[in-house]
Protein backbone atom coordinates (compact mmCIF):
# COMPACT_ATOMS: atom_id res chain seq x y z
CA UNK A 1 0.00 0.00 0.00
CA UNK A 2 1.46 3.17 -1.05
CA UNK A 3 0.25 6.29 -0.09
CA UNK A 4 2.26 10.11 -1.07
CA UNK A 5 3.04 12.05 1.79
CA UNK A 6 1.12 9.74 4.05
CA UNK A 7 -2.11 10.76 2.89
CA UNK A 8 -4.75 8.28 2.61
CA UNK A 9 -7.01 7.95 -0.37
CA UNK A 10 -9.97 8.95 1.22
CA UNK A 11 -8.53 11.70 3.01
CA UNK A 12 -7.47 13.22 -0.51
CA UNK A 13 -10.93 12.17 -2.45
CA UNK A 14 -12.55 14.47 0.79
CA UNK A 15 -10.44 17.27 1.64
CA UNK A 16 -7.55 16.92 -0.33
CA UNK A 17 -4.82 19.68 0.94
CA UNK A 18 -7.50 21.68 2.99
CA UNK A 19 -7.07 21.32 6.78
CA UNK A 20 -9.89 19.41 8.32
CA UNK A 21 -11.03 15.63 9.36
CA UNK A 22 -13.56 13.33 8.64
CA UNK A 23 -15.38 10.18 10.26
CA UNK A 24 -17.58 7.74 9.08
CA UNK A 25 -20.21 5.15 10.39
CA UNK A 26 -20.35 2.37 8.83
CA UNK A 27 -23.22 -0.45 8.46
CA UNK A 28 -25.96 1.71 10.36
CA UNK A 29 -29.07 -0.29 10.46
CA UNK A 30 -31.41 2.31 9.35
CA UNK A 31 -32.29 3.04 5.74
CA UNK A 32 -30.45 5.71 3.85
CA UNK A 33 -33.91 7.84 3.42
CA UNK A 34 -34.38 7.88 7.07
CA UNK A 35 -30.62 9.09 8.09
CA UNK A 36 -30.79 11.83 4.93
CA UNK A 37 -33.35 13.76 6.33
CA UNK A 38 -31.30 14.09 9.45
CA UNK A 39 -28.64 14.68 7.75
CA UNK A 40 -29.81 17.62 5.00
CA UNK A 41 -30.81 19.37 8.38
CA UNK A 42 -27.10 19.91 9.71
CA UNK A 43 -25.09 20.12 6.74
CA UNK A 44 -23.27 23.50 6.35
CA UNK A 45 -24.12 24.43 9.93
CA UNK A 46 -21.55 25.19 13.04
CA UNK A 47 -20.60 21.79 14.76
CA UNK A 48 -21.59 22.79 18.46
CA UNK A 49 -25.08 24.08 16.28
CA UNK A 50 -25.46 21.15 14.57
CA UNK A 51 -24.56 18.89 17.87
CA UNK A 52 -26.95 20.78 20.03
CA UNK A 53 -29.86 20.44 16.95
CA UNK A 54 -29.32 16.76 16.78
CA UNK A 55 -29.17 16.26 20.81
CA UNK A 56 -33.61 17.20 20.59
CA UNK A 57 -34.23 16.54 17.28
CA UNK A 58 -36.72 13.87 17.32
CA UNK A 59 -35.61 11.31 14.62
CA UNK A 60 -34.05 8.03 15.79
CA UNK A 61 -31.31 8.50 13.08
CA UNK A 62 -30.60 11.28 14.83
CA UNK A 63 -28.32 9.40 17.22
CA UNK A 64 -25.89 7.90 14.81
CA UNK A 65 -25.40 11.32 13.36
CA UNK A 66 -24.69 13.01 16.57
CA UNK A 67 -21.85 10.32 17.19
CA UNK A 68 -20.01 10.98 13.52
CA UNK A 69 -20.10 14.90 13.66
CA UNK A 70 -18.92 14.08 17.36
CA UNK A 71 -16.70 12.23 16.06
CA UNK A 72 -15.16 14.02 13.15
CA UNK A 73 -14.84 17.23 15.19
CA UNK A 74 -12.85 15.20 17.85
CA UNK A 75 -11.00 13.98 14.78
CA UNK A 76 -10.10 17.43 13.45
CA UNK A 77 -9.28 18.57 17.01
CA UNK A 78 -7.22 15.79 17.98
CA UNK A 79 -4.68 15.01 14.83
CA UNK A 80 -4.84 18.89 13.28
CA UNK A 81 -4.82 21.08 16.25
CA UNK A 82 -8.16 22.62 15.25
CA UNK A 83 -10.52 24.86 17.30
CA UNK A 84 -14.23 23.29 17.41
CA UNK A 85 -15.42 26.74 17.57
CA UNK A 86 -14.31 27.60 14.16
CA UNK A 87 -15.17 24.00 12.61
CA UNK A 88 -18.53 23.59 10.44
CA UNK A 89 -20.11 20.60 7.91
CA UNK A 90 -18.64 20.95 4.61
CA UNK A 91 -19.41 17.85 3.49
CA UNK A 92 -22.24 15.28 4.76
CA UNK A 93 -23.88 12.70 2.53
CA UNK A 94 -25.44 9.40 3.52
CA UNK A 95 -24.47 6.20 1.16
CA UNK A 96 -26.32 2.79 1.04
CA UNK A 97 -25.06 -0.06 2.85
CA UNK A 98 -25.69 -3.78 2.81
CA UNK A 99 -29.30 -5.03 2.81
CA UNK A 100 -30.24 -8.08 4.74
CA UNK A 101 -32.72 -10.10 3.14
CA UNK A 102 -35.47 -11.68 5.82
CA UNK A 103 -38.42 -13.94 4.96
CA UNK A 104 -41.64 -13.52 5.83
CA UNK A 105 -44.05 -16.75 5.87
CA UNK A 106 -47.47 -15.60 3.89
CA UNK A 107 -50.92 -17.59 3.14
CA UNK A 108 -50.70 -21.14 1.33
CA UNK A 109 -46.85 -22.09 2.07
CA UNK A 110 -45.37 -18.79 0.18
CA UNK A 111 -43.18 -16.20 1.76
CA UNK A 112 -42.80 -12.38 1.33
CA UNK A 113 -39.37 -10.82 1.68
CA UNK A 114 -38.47 -8.31 4.05
CA UNK A 115 -35.35 -5.86 3.45
CA UNK A 116 -33.23 -4.71 6.30
CA UNK A 117 -31.60 -1.47 5.27
CA UNK A 118 -28.31 -0.11 6.11
CA UNK A 119 -26.37 2.74 5.86
CA UNK A 120 -22.83 4.19 5.38
CA UNK A 121 -22.41 8.02 7.21
CA UNK A 122 -19.34 10.29 6.33
CA UNK A 123 -19.22 13.48 7.57
CA UNK A 124 -16.23 16.52 6.62
CA UNK A 125 -15.81 19.12 9.28
CA UNK A 126 -13.19 22.05 8.18
CA UNK A 127 -13.04 25.57 10.05
CA UNK A 128 -14.33 28.71 8.27
CA UNK A 129 -12.25 31.18 6.63
CA UNK A 130 -11.83 33.84 8.32
CA UNK A 131 -13.72 37.37 6.42
CA UNK A 132 -10.87 39.12 7.39
CA UNK A 133 -7.67 37.66 5.79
Amino acid sequence: MSNENDISARRKALLGERPGSFAIARHVRMSASKVRRVVDLVRGMGVDDALTALKFAPQAASEPVYKVVASAAANAEDTHDLAREDLYISKAFVDEGVTLRRIRPRAKGSASRILKRGAHITVVVEPRESKEA
